[in-house]
């Protein structure tokens, strides 16, 4: 257009046309050229901005999820904490009346392990290793209160002391075998927990016998509690469809759970190894 208007003598590929008609004729011809760039234009910047937005968005709902996440996940282990204690307690004020020197005993090694419990706070995902001093602390306390009536094996794959696992997994699944089966045993209890891999699974076992899963009291759908529910739901929220959680009678009278995890290590690894495993 300017050149038009500046050199209105120049022929411009039209000779036939006259000064005004060619004006008109590229007035015309370029401004639906930037009409159209300049709605491409507005396109594109509102796209990209929407593109923006949505992002935006959709990177605080995930946030938003993560957090909801976290915060049931809280809930369980503060749940769990008080159910622990509590059924502790009222193990020992029950061997209080029968061996006050055994309660005593007790009492100090549940003081060490709320000791540890408080030390790791509302970390979610520990060491096998130092889950598994957990258990062998909490073993301890079950054998002084079943004094020479329940064998106790407990077994870690030698590659798996470096392994992820959720705080406190193990301990409701020990729980729930002496109360649902090796109680009812004067002698001859056994309790298996075993730590094994495949591939890229981990594997945590309990073994008890005591009663199968006929028994009223042991039903899953009955006698489960908090604990296995607890276990159960920060589960799902840890890991989703990569784990399984099952419940099966492997032989009269003898129940296993075992779940199954996606493998995972720690960064680093533990400076002693407890003392089960080849």
């Amino acid at each position: 257009m300017i050149w038009v208007v500046c050199f209105p003598r120049l022929p411009l590929n039209r000779p036939h046309m006259t000064y005004w008609p060619r004006l008109a004729f590229h007035l015309d011809a370029e401004f639906v050229d930037n009409l159209v760039v300049f709605w491409c234009a507005i396109a594109l910047f509102r796209g990209i901005g929407y593109y923006q937005k949505f992002r935006e968005k959709e990177a605080t709902a995930a946030q938003l999820a993560v957090q909801l996440a976290q915060a049931q996940i809280a809930a369980l282990r503060m749940q769990l904490n008080p159910h622990f204690l509590f059924n502790t307690m009222n193990s020992i004020s029950s061997l209080m009346r029968t061996d006050v020197a055994a309660a005593d005993t007790m009492l100090e090694q549940l003081g060490s392990l709320l000791r540890i419990t408080l030390e790791r706070g509302e970390v979610q995902f520990i060491r096998l290793n130092d889950e598994m001093e957990f258990v062998e602390m909490y073993l301890a306390m079950q054998e002084r209160r079943f004094t020479g009536r329940v064998h106790q094996q407990l077994w870690v794959h030698p590659e798996l002391h470096d392994a992820l696992v959720p705080a406190m997994i193990l301990q409701p699944l020990i729980e729930n075998a002496y109360t649902h089966g090796l109680s009812r045993l004067d002698r001859n209890g056994l309790l298996h927990i075993e730590a094994t891999r495949e591939d890229s699974r981990l594997t945590l076992s309990v073994l008890n016998n005591g009663a199968g899963l006929n028994s009223n009291s042991s039903k899953p759908s009955e006698g489960q509690g908090v604990g296995l529910a607890n276990i159960k739901s920060r589960l799902q929220l840890h890991y989703g469809d990569q784990h399984t959680f099952r419940i099966r009678e492997v032989a009269r009278d003898q129940v296993e759970v075992t779940i199954t995890l996606p493998l995972q290590f720690s960064v680093s690894p533990a400076e002693t190894l407890t003392r089960f495993g080849a």
